[in-house]
């Protein structure tokens, strides 16, 4: 049995994978048979945000297809380098809402922790992309200041672990974190935003499901799906473990022009959650962070969607339209 105090004596089989990720985009084109001449502006894309991308979210990507929709998330971009008008580097007002380093606290009841700046994948959406992990994320044995402002602050019930991707650190570090956090009594859920059961299926494996079913806190894991070709069998496999821990599963995906912006794309993400055993909660536009103006999708065209979505899907599989604008005291509900 694996305690909380226990160190892993082997690698884990997602750690192998994890630093096994493609980084260089000569080998994603090599590897998906794609023109070499998009290689040159990949090359500067990376520049201001590395590509990664594990070999087991490649495999599920169309051979030869520059617009499948899992390339296109990953796929380094000359117009990264492009300003485009209001597009920033902090979209949400993160390091505004941040008290002490590490913690963010900007609505009421829940706070979130950037658990680590590392992820198993690099999206190239993503809205933390320009984020100063290194002076705003606590060192690994430096939790104190964050923790002490969860305990003084009794109207704290929630604590998020985000990132990067909390599911980064190892289950040792991981668990250590989350017995202190169980250990203020008024926090009563824990939630964890993750991408590493989707796109490394091998990061939900026996020390992570062991912990995470110990402790009394409740759980909800938020994974983040933005089309159906992710939810592979290997990953609906790595979703469903998650039932002997306990844990509720949501989803969470942001509307990307050229990945999921049509009703087919939609409905087809919602089945493909749910019969995954995972509820559709929230459909974010894009926040609009420097480099992924490609993407953007306007408002009025997620309206539509979520207008066609509520005549062909029960409500229970139409997630919620919303954005998240800096100094708001929550995310806006737009249906």
């Amino acid at each position: 049995m694996i305690t909380r105090s226990a160190r892993v004596k082997h690698t884990p089989a997602w750690q192998t994978e994890l630093a096994e990720a493609i980084s260089d985009p000569a080998e994603l084109l090599r590897r998906l048979r794609l023109d070499s001449a998009l290689l040159p502006a990949a090359r500067r894309a990376v520049r201001l945000f590395p590509l990664r991308a594990p070999l087991s979210y490649v495999a599920r990507m169309k051979p030869g297809d520059p617009d499948d929709p899992l390339l296109r998330q990953v796929l380094p971009l000359d117009i990264e380098c492009e300003d485009a008008r209001g597009f920033v580097a902090d979209p949400v007002g993160d390091l505004r809402a941040m008290p002490v380093p590490g913690l963010l606290h900007k609505y009421h009841g829940r706070v979130l922790l950037i658990a680590t700046g590392a992820c198993a994948v690099h999206c190239r959406y993503c809205f933390r992309r320009h984020f100063p992990y290194g002076d705003a994320r606590p060192s690994a044995d430096s939790w104190r200041p964050a923790l002490d402002y969860i305990a003084a602050d009794h109207s704290i019930r929630e604590v998020i672990l985000s990132g990067g991707d909390p599911l980064s650190l190892n289950d040792r570090r991981l668990s250590e974190l989350v017995a202190r956090i169980e250990a203020i009594n008024h926090v009563q859920r824990l939630r964890i935003h993750t991408r590493q059961p989707v796109v490394l299926p091998a990061r939900v494996d026996d020390a992570l499901l062991e912990w995470l079913g110990e402790t009394r806190l409740d759980k909800i894991v938020v994974v983040h799906v933005n089309h159906a070709n992710e939810l592979d069998t290997t990953v609906i496999g790595a979703l469903n473990r998650f039932k002997t821990a306990d844990v509720t599963l949501l989803n969470q995906s942001v509307l990307l022009r050229g990945v999921n912006d049509s009703v087919a794309a939609l409905r087809g993400l919602s089945e493909a959650l749910f019969t995954a055993g995972v509820l559709p909660y929230y459909l974010h536009l894009l926040d609009r962070v420097q480099g992924a103006a490609h993407f953007d999708v306007s408002v009025e065209r997620g309206l539509e969607l979520i207008d066609n979505l509520n005549d062909s899907l029960p409500g229970y599989l139409v997630p919620r339209l919303v954005t998240e604008r800096a100094g708001d005291r929550a995310k806006r509900w737009l249906s």
